[in-house]
């Protein structure tokens, strides 16, 4: 249950500034279809997490606003 409610921060914030996947998938230099996978609930390697938080120009302190369990 953590993973769906992490997951579904990851797409607030996305749509919140107004970003498709495909934007922050380029933006953060992953797939289209990784961002779709982190969105649905699947787990991501920490480097991936990483790339996510710079995408959405978050400084890499802020991890645990968007990964709970980071």
């Amino acid at each position: 249950m953590e993973n769906v409610l992490v997951n579904n921060t990851v797409r607030k914030i996305r749509e919140k500034l107004l970003m498709s996947k495909a934007e922050l998938a380029r933006n953060a230099g992953v797939s289209p279809l990784t961002i779709d996978r982190i969105e649905k609930g699947m787990s991501c390697r920490i480097e991936t997490k990483r790339k996510i938080l710079l995408a959405f120009g978050y400084d890499l302190s802020d991890k645990g606003l968007i990964f709970k369990n980071a």
